[in-house]
């Protein structure tokens, strides 16, 4: 198997690359700590929930992060033993150098599935978000490359999901440099004209400014997800380094107004979901509703001080009165 996180030529603090993966490979060979009751996959990362038409489909990568899968199943505990298929790259001409596909998502938009993730091609600094698009309405079926999501400013870019809005706008928001080195990982929103299509440039609403946001180095948010509900619209997004015990979940808040505006945006001072006594490292979340209950799915840390080695979870939430989620604590 692959180290994990080859990408990151830069050091990073306050562990090498290479100490990190270490960690990350003895951590795998330990107990995970924590209840097991409310682990899905007790090997994975990024993880992407989606429910349609009575059915929740799993979206990720093979280990060695070379092929997009997509699982079909009916309830969260099946999730591990799911059959998982293939549906990019496969025997598709013309895909682009890469290697490594970095956190699939998979989003059912106008009709069609789509799925957005990053390539890596081994050249620190050219990460860019790519498209797939279903040439029908099998999640699990073919799918057509549509290229590169061209964004004016070019810039390094991972973690690519779709914001829709009440009035049928579409918006992308990722995680991205604002310049060409790698010392802070920024949240920027753009319109879209299409679902593979970008239509502005984009706008930082949230850079690492909090201590909380700040543990390891480079500075980190990334894994933006929307969750929308009764017309409030919320921007979940994981802060400080994923290889730290201090990886968490921030949130911005939509207070209306223009979308592509910062000022449109409140970022809560304090986390909604960081680590306890024996859950460490709780980020990268998806959401997903079964039966009428909201769940949050995320990967944490098999232990403490576990690097990159880490298990997808899921727990149920609920809503504050002012209509905002409420996390609680991992679990």
């Amino acid at each position: 198997m692959p180290d994990d996180h080859i990408y990151q030529e830069a050091q990073l603090a306050p562990m090498t690359v290479a100490e990190i993966n270490e960690r990350t490979r003895a951590a795998r060979a330990l107990p995970p700590s924590g209840d097991q009751t409310h682990v899905l996959v007790p090997d994975g990362e990024d993880p992407w929930v989606i429910a349609h038409e009575g059915q929740l489909y799993y979206c990720t990568v093979d280990r060695p992060k070379r092929k997009i899968l997509v699982a079909r199943f009916s309830h969260l505990t099946d999730m591990a033993t799911a059959e998982l298929v293939e549906v990019w790259p496969g025997n598709q001409p013309d895909t682009p150098e890469y290697v490594e596909i970095w956190a699939p998502e998979l989003q059912w938009i106008e009709g069609r599935w789509y799925v957005y993730f990053a390539l890596y091609n081994a050249r620190n600094g050219e990460e860019r978000l790519y498209t797939l698009q279903s040439t029908s309405a099998d999640a699990q079926g073919a799918y057509e490359f549509k290229g590169k999501l061209t964004i004016p400013t070019d810039r390094w870019a991972i973690d690519g999901s779709v914001l829709p809005m009440d009035n049928g706008e579409l918006y992308f928001i990722w995680s991205g440099w604002e310049g060409f080195s790698n010392v802070s990982q920024n949240l920027y929103i753009a319109r879209m004209r299409n679902p593979w299509t970008i239509a502005s440039d984009r706008v930082c609403i949230s850079r690492p400014e909090y201590a909380w946001e700040k543990h390891g180095y480079p500075y980190v948010n990334e894994g933006p997800q929307a969750l929308v509900r009764n017309g409030r619209v919320f921007i979940i997004y994981s802060a400080s380094g994923s290889w730290t015990d201090d990886y968490c979940l921030g949130q911005l808040t939509y207070l209306g107004g223009d979308v592509l505006d910062p000022a449109s945006w409140r970022k809560e001072p304090q986390p909604v979901f960081s680590k306890t006594d024996t859950i460490f490292g709780p980020g990268h979340a998806s959401f997903v509703q079964v039966m009428g209950q909201d769940y949050i799915v995320y990967h944490a840390a098999r232990r403490s001080q576990a690097g990159w080695a880490r298990q997808i979870r899921a727990k149920p939430f609920t809503w504050n009165e002012d209509g905002s989620p409420n996390f609680g604590a991992p679990m």
